[in-house]
């Protein structure tokens, strides 16, 4: 056993993690007043959020609708409406950002806020987290919850803790005593397999963690994962909370479920997927360099494919081509093993201004692409076309103008994201 010592944590507890409770079915139960306090499940076929009510009967999002229904027969289902959702997150961000200039957000509804420098002219950070919980309730009619502590980690151990509507602090001499007794599951990087692995060792606490020690650890799971955790456990996290981040990927993904699909089924949906990403990008003013072709097949094994383009591009038309490229090379498999998720990933992004101009001397994969029109080949500008489809989208909505492949067929739905 390795002696962990009297360590006294430095600074003060400044650091705030504001999670919304179960906000898809808070916004629902607000917006309709017949909901509250009754179980609610947004979402049919795959359960996106569960009121408090719904949770105590064991649903949890991403199971699915048929299950989600027998293990709550009076829930009342209801469908998204994301539009609702993310104006309730822009109103929630508007009073973080109004509390404190230093705001992180970790999606739509959840933040990091450093108050440590409002003392004199807001007061301490638990009555800065009060007068928050309040705003939020009365400018917004949502219930949130509010960690305070002196590291991020913490912060949002104390929110999940703290749950639900809910108000923990944890004071700088009192982490110990405070997160030796929860599982491990609280510590960042614990999923099912290492979760599997550490209960298989007889550690289930992150006391147990601590007393294993470092040395140990890294043995059991490896040198980053060992050490990683180990500093969770001792209240290590020096990690500032980070303003106007960037996001280094940008994705999305489709559950199709166990039916029997076509090629052309699953081709359609990357393309609906590919028009929503590229969208996403120009919305953003980034540009990407590789695409990553991301399945699940039908025994829940995953697997990846990437292509790195020759040049950094936000054109749908070049995503798609690398898209489906890789979507070729997989089908063999998907014929073989099935397929029950698609999705893709963009990464090594970069702002849309550090595009190296390059000379037009023949075809280029961010160039132009052939349009047969009336019988005539017509050379399009993709950059032209893309925006005129994004403002026609913008201003009338994203059905207004679909592609003939996708017409009849359901495109999926876009889960609200925080803005890039």
């Amino acid at each position: 056993m390795q002696d962990r010592g009297p360590e006294q944590p430095s600074g003060d507890a400044t650091i705030l993690h504001a999670d919304l409770d179960a906000f898809y079915a808070s916004v629902e139960q607000r917006d309709n007043p017949a909901l509250r306090g009754r179980p609610v499940i947004v979402g049919g076929g795959v359960v996106l959020a569960a009121s408090y009510e719904a949770k105590a009967f064991g649903i949890r999002t991403a199971i699915g609708g048929q299950e989600a229904r027998r293990l709550c027969p009076q829930a009342v289902v209801v469908p998204p409406r994301f539009e609702a959702y993310t104006e309730a997150s822009r109103a929630v961000f508007e009073i973080f950002r109004d509390t404190t200039p230093l705001v992180e957000g970790i999606s739509i509804d959840e933040a990091f806020l450093d108050v440590g420098g409002l003392r004199r002219i807001a007061g301490s950070p638990v009555e800065i987290a009060t007068r928050l919980r309040s705003r939020i309730h009365a400018e917004v009619g949502l219930a949130i919850t509010v960690g305070v502590a002196r590291t991020k980690f913490l912060a949002k151990v104390a929110s999940a803790v703290g749950k639900p509507d809910g108000l923990l602090v944890v004071p700088p001499d009192g982490e110990i005593e405070f997160l030796h007794p929860l599982p491990v599951e609280r510590l960042w990087g614990v999923g099912k397999v290492t979760s599997a692995k550490l209960h298989g060792s007889g550690i289930h606490t992150v006391g147990d963690i601590a007393d294993l020690g470092e040395a140990m650890m890294t043995a059991l799971v490896g040198p980053s994962a060992g050490r990683h955790l180990f500093a969770l456990a001792m209240a290590r996290d020096p990690r500032p909370v980070h303003v106007g981040r960037r996001r280094r990927s940008i994705g999305s993904q489709r559950a199709l479920g166990r039916r029997p699909k076509t090629e052309a089924d699953i081709e359609a949906s990357i393309v609906a997927i590919t028009d929503r990403l590229g969208k996403r990008l120009r919305t953003a003013n980034r540009v990407c360099r590789t695409v990553v072709l991301r399945l699940r097949f039908d025994d829940f094994t995953r697997a990846s494919r990437s292509h790195t383009l020759s040049e950094a591009t936000a054109s749908t038309e070049v995503i798609l081509l690398a898209a489906r490229r890789l979507l070729s090379d997989a089908m063999p498999q998907l014929t073989d093993r099935g397929c029950t998720l698609i999705g893709l990933s963009l990464t090594n992004l970069d702002n849309d201004d550090a595009i190296q101009l390059a000379l037009p001397f023949g075809d280029t994969e961010a160039g132009s692409f052939r349009a047969e029109s009336s019988g005539a080949a017509v050379t399009m500008d993709t950059a032209a076309l893309d925006g005129a489809m994004d403002d026609l989208r913008n201003r009338f909505g994203a059905s207004v103008l679909t592609r003939a492949v996708l017409l009849n067929r359901s495109e999926g739905m876009e889960v609200p994201q925080l803005p890039d």
